[in-house]
């Protein structure tokens, strides 16, 4: 039989409800007593006192459920916050109430906050960051010099714990490296050609800088842009490199007039200088072979006196008479000497004479051994004669 039938059962049992039947009453269960039930268990769980007439069986074992409960909601949570994951191009460092414990890699990892505190980077990406400032050079002319400079993280435990704020101290090194290899360089290599060295300077002097201060950054690269002047002297910069592009273009052309005069010059000496000694050359040879030619000739008058001064003597005449336009010619006993001009033989000779004529050095040399040669005739009609 049910419970609300009647006569069903007891009137001293009690409903679901946790209240009394009695006097035949029927009817829904009673939600005021319910949350009763509810506000008790609350209180005893949160150290609260409990309302008379509740059973404290119940609420103590609702408020252990709770209790667990939010224990393990709290365990999860640390759980979630404890494990993390490492990419490959990170690394993390773990710090133990405050001190430096490990360097963690790639993979999963567990730490425990809050005794724990960790900072995770990325060790492997390129950074860069944009400067630009007025500088004064060498020559005391003040520019402005755009530079970026690229860098990444090569000590993460360097860079947590040494420095406050590490990309902060690079800025500042940046500009002390930069400043001073401007000041010790002149306006016109840092406009024109010296930025490349200039760029290299600034990256040694500032990994020297970052390496001092223990900031685990190592710079890859420091790219120099094109300085210019500031805007308030802008046209006068301008003039005046226009005006050294002038000297320089007047300079290169200076040095290929140079370069075209200076060789022709040198190449006419040397041919002087080698037509000089073909000269001496063939001097010497012809002296030397008059030289031999006379001894010869001396030899053979020593021979034969008769003939050898017959044929000097024909020869002289012959090589007289072939160079003279005039002809003599004598009748018995000097008279009716008669002056003959070949005309024709002159005109013919004179045409050979033009186009082909001797250098008077070479009629220079011949005129020793000529001489050579009429001083023995004149020797020998003198001997004649006698």
């Amino acid at each position: 039989m049910a419970w609300n039938e009647p006569g069903g059962g007891n009137s001293n049992d009690q409903d679901p409800w946790g209240g009394r039947r009695g006097g035949g009453r029927q009817g829904p269960p009673d939600l005021d007593e319910a949350l009763r039930k509810l506000q008790d268990n609350l209180n005893s769980l949160f150290g609260g006192r409990k309302r008379s007439g509740g059973d404290g069986g119940a609420g103590k074992g609702g408020g252990v459920g709770l209790l667990a409960i939010g224990f393990g909601l709290l365990a999860a949570l640390w759980l979630y916050s404890a494990v993390y994951v490492v990419d490959e191009q990170e690394q993390a460092v773990i710090l133990r109430f405050g001190k430096y414990y490990e360097t963690v890699g790639p993979g999963l990892n567990l730490y425990f906050p809050p005794i724990d505190r960790k900072f995770q980077d990325n060790v492997t990406r390129e950074r860069a960051y944009t400067k630009q400032g007025q500088m004064l050079t060498e020559d005391e002319n003040i520019i402005e010099v755009p530079l970026t400079v690229q860098y990444r993280v090569s000590n993460l435990q360097e860079f947590v714990l040494n420095v406050d704020q590490p990309e902060i101290s690079l800025q500042h090194a940046t500009d002390s490296a930069l400043r001073h290899v401007v000041g010790s360089t002149s306006m016109d290599q840092v406009l024109t050609e010296g930025r490349e060295q200039m760029a290299g300077e600034v990256k040694e002097r500032l990994q020297r800088f970052l390496d001092t201060y223990k900031t685990g950054i190592t710079v890859t690269q420091v790219n120099i842009q094109s300085a210019a002047a500031p805007r308030e002297v802008q046209e006068a910069f301008d003039d005046v490199i226009r005006a050294r592009e002038d000297e320089q273009r007047e300079k290169n052309q200076a040095e290929a007039y140079a370069n075209g005069v200076i060789p022709e010059a040198r190449g006419q000496a040397q041919r002087i200088v080698e037509d000089a000694n073909g000269y001496r050359e063939e001097v010497v040879a012809r002296a030397q072979g008059e030289a031999d030619r006379f001894s010869r000739l001396v030899a053979e008058y020593r021979k034969a006196p008769d003939v050898t001064r017959e044929r000097l003597y024909l020869e002289t005449m012959q090589e007289m008479l072939s160079n003279t336009s005039k002809v003599l010619v004598t009748g018995e006993q000097g008279q009716n000497n008669l002056l003959y001009l070949p005309l024709d033989k002159m005109i013919d000779s004179r045409a050979p004479a033009a186009s082909a004529v001797a250098p008077s050095a070479q009629a220079g040399a011949a005129e020793p051994a000529s001489r050579a040669t009429v001083d023995l005739q004149r020797d020998l009609r003198s001997r004649e004669s006698r």
